[in-house]
């Protein structure tokens, strides 16, 4: 059986990831997460700091659709 309940699962993208030049990244590619949120209680979009292997640092991530 399928769960029913407010939780969702939503992707989580660097922010910095798409504005950093080619040269500079180590790999291409942007970071993403995924993770849990619960709709009623957090109804705006999710922005967590998470850890960019392609910065190779802590960046801000936001929740992409």
């Amino acid at each position: 059986m399928a769960k029913k309940g407010t939780r969702i699962v939503v992707t989580l993208e660097c922010t910095e990831c798409r504005t950093v030049p080619d040269s500079e990244k180590r790999t291409p590619g942007v970071s993403r997460y995924t993770t849990e949120k619960n709709r009623r209680n957090t109804t705006e979009r999710l922005e967590l700091k998470k850890f960019s292997p392609q910065l190779n640092r802590m960046t801000i991530h936001k929740e992409i659709k």
